[in-house]
């Protein structure tokens, strides 16, 4: 019989998961909102581009555009033209 070459990663991690089960769902509440959000904004659609360079770019125009909107409501229009400005 033979063992996957990632197995022990696997096992190493599915321990580390059962010591901390609340670690998942920490995460999904932590780091998956903002992927929702932007699939949300783009139409929960495909990627407009083709080839992964584009597609790359075309991705991180979105999050740029998440970035900026996300600073514009916790700083404020104002905050955010000093800190460009500086």
């Amino acid at each position: 019989m033979r063992r996957w070459v990632y197995e022990e990663e696997m096992e190493a991690m599915q321990q580390r998961l059962s010591a901390a089960p609340d670690t998942m769902v920490i995460r999904k509440g932590t780091v998956e909102h903002p992927f929702g959000t932007i699939k949300s904004w783009m139409g929960a659609t495909h990627f407009l581009t083709k080839r992964l360079k584009n597609v790359s770019t075309e991705m991180s125009l979105h999050v740029l555009a998440y970035n900026l909107k996300r600073t514009l409501s916790i700083l404020g229009q104002d905050a955010l033209i000093r800190a460009l400005k500086a």
